[in-house]
Protein backbone atom coordinates (compact mmCIF):
# COMPACT_ATOMS: atom_id res chain seq x y z
CA UNK A 1 0.00 0.00 0.00
CA UNK A 2 3.07 2.16 1.02
CA UNK A 3 4.39 1.61 -2.44
CA UNK A 4 0.99 2.67 -4.56
CA UNK A 5 0.73 6.11 -2.22
CA UNK A 6 4.19 6.61 -2.84
CA UNK A 7 4.13 6.10 -6.69
CA UNK A 8 1.08 8.37 -7.06
CA UNK A 9 2.15 10.96 -5.22
CA UNK A 10 5.63 10.98 -7.54
CA UNK A 11 3.05 11.00 -11.07
CA UNK A 12 0.92 14.03 -9.56
CA UNK A 13 4.39 15.92 -8.49
CA UNK A 14 6.11 15.41 -12.08
CA UNK A 15 3.02 16.56 -14.04
CA UNK A 16 2.60 19.51 -11.36
CA UNK A 17 6.28 20.40 -12.38
CA UNK A 18 5.75 19.60 -15.87
CA UNK A 19 3.22 21.91 -16.07
CA UNK A 20 4.71 24.61 -13.47
CA UNK A 21 8.10 24.20 -15.85
CA UNK A 22 6.14 24.90 -19.30
CA UNK A 23 4.68 28.54 -17.61
CA UNK A 24 7.92 29.40 -15.72
CA UNK A 25 9.51 32.52 -17.07
CA UNK A 26 13.53 31.59 -18.98
CA UNK A 27 15.21 28.45 -19.49
CA UNK A 28 13.21 25.20 -17.99
CA UNK A 29 16.85 23.59 -17.73
CA UNK A 30 16.98 26.20 -14.47
CA UNK A 31 14.08 25.81 -13.10
CA UNK A 32 14.34 22.09 -13.49
CA UNK A 33 17.48 22.07 -11.18
CA UNK A 34 15.98 24.14 -8.53
CA UNK A 35 13.37 22.60 -8.30
CA UNK A 36 15.62 19.22 -7.51
CA UNK A 37 17.24 20.71 -5.28
CA UNK A 38 14.42 21.78 -3.06
CA UNK A 39 13.27 18.21 -3.62
CA UNK A 40 16.12 16.89 -2.18
CA UNK A 41 16.58 19.37 0.49
CA UNK A 42 12.90 18.58 1.63
CA UNK A 43 13.32 15.01 1.50
CA UNK A 44 16.10 14.74 3.59
CA UNK A 45 14.83 17.80 6.25
CA UNK A 46 11.77 15.00 5.98
CA UNK A 47 14.14 12.19 6.36
CA UNK A 48 16.00 13.50 9.59
CA UNK A 49 12.75 14.93 11.33
CA UNK A 50 11.24 10.77 10.96
CA UNK A 51 14.96 9.74 12.42
CA UNK A 52 14.81 12.05 15.38
CA UNK A 53 11.47 11.26 16.87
Amino acid sequence: MQYQTTAGWSLISSGFTTLLLKVLPGDSLWWGIALLCIGIGIFFVRKSDVANS
